[in-house]
């Protein structure tokens, strides 16, 4: 039984990543801008995160999009 995602789940994923997007793009920026250690360690931990989200929604997209092939 092949699954694939249903249109509104595609959309809802592809929500997801514009906001890890965006929260991973202020991360980022932010962590080069702070002075504090703590502070810059929270966002390197964030930035990390986000990555690997970001990361596996792609491949949860690219693998749901070949099986529909």
């Amino acid at each position: 039984m092949v699954k694939q995602l249903a249109l509104h789940e595609t959309l809802e994923v592809h929500e997801l990543l514009i906001v890890k997007n965006l929260t991973l793009t202020k991360s980022a920026t932010m962590n080069k801008l702070v002075q504090d250690p703590e502070l810059k360690a929270i966002l390197t931990q964030e930035v990390a995160a986000d990555t690997m989200f970001i990361e596996k929604l792609k491949n949860y997209l690219t693998d749901g999009s070949n099986q529909n092939e």
